[in-house]
């Protein structure tokens, strides 16, 4: 595989809400069901990989909205964040096998994506409780439902930011 085609693969993956609406009509008229996630993915670590490979499991086509780079600052991770611009981010995430779109998305919270998209399955990190999960109404009334997955011990981005810093 050459690097151009590499590119091409990854890049079609990208994409923004008019052709993820689009994407996701298709293939739920073929049947198949749309997992949604959503989060900065700042720097992709095993923790992040692990998550993504559970959720994907949970349908036939996995979903990604990545906040972007205004969105992550206003989550007050820190001046420094997000460390990889949107761009980036979304690139590295299209890249994986998994991955069957990703929209960046600006608002602090993707209720507007999954409104738009209405996926089977609404998945986040262990972190968030399932009734503090943003659209999970949406999607519950919808027939779908909402998961809360189990968190990757000793992985996170916070952490490995500290990490690095503590040399």
């Amino acid at each position: 595989m050459t690097t151009d085609a590499a590119v091409t693969t990854t890049d079609r993956r990208i994409v923004d809400l008019t052709n993820v609406k689009r994407l996701c009509n298709i293939w739920r008229m073929k049947g198949d069901r749309i997992v949604f996630t959503n989060g900065c993915f700042d720097i992709l670590h095993r923790g992040h990989v692990e998550y993504l490979q559970e959720a994907a499991s949970l349908g036939d086509r996995l979903v990604i909205g990545v906040n972007s780079d205004a969105s992550v600052k206003r989550q007050g991770k820190g001046p420094e964040r997000p460390l990889n611009d949107q761009d980036s981010r979304a690139k590295v995430l299209a890249a994986l096998r998994l991955v069957d779109a990703v929209v960046i998305f600006d608002e602090d919270a993707p209720l507007a994506l999954i409104e738009a998209i209405v996926p089977d399955v609404l998945v986040k990190g262990g972190d968030w409780s399932e009734d503090r999960i943003v659209g999970a109404d949406v999607v519950r009334k919808n027939g779908g439902e909402v998961r809360s997955l189990k968190l990757v011990d000793g992985f996170s981005t916070t952490a490995l930011v500290e990490k690095i810093r503590r040399g």
